[in-house]
């Protein structure tokens, strides 16, 4: 079964609906098709940040882009390291 995807406006339009219009949570989900528990994750992330809430498909907030390339940074920087550490080990066995 294929995961269900939904656009940016349709997450705003079921937060308003929940928010604004006082329709209870349980029975926005119904309305809409949507498992409760989603619904009230779109409330907290809209929430929580308005600005960067729902980026879309394949795109990540600044901070997570981030985190990706710190994380690539930092396991460049061990192997760099590690090859660092060999090669002083080689020449010290080979100087004795």
């Amino acid at each position: 079964m294929e995961r269900r995807k939904f656009s940016r406006e349709f997450k705003l339009e079921a937060v308003k609906l929940v928010r604004d219009r006082g329709v209870t949570s349980a029975q926005a989900s119904r309305d809409l098709g949507v498992h409760a528990n989603v619904l009230r994750k779109w409330v907290r992330e809209l929430e929580t940040d308005p600005a960067q809430a729902f980026p879309g498909n394949g795109q990540m907030k600044p901070e997570q882009l981030e985190i990706d390339r710190l994380r690539k940074e930092v396991t460049k920087l061990r192997a760099e390291r590690d090859i660092l550490k060999k090669a002083a080990a080689y020449f010290a066995r080979e100087v004795t």
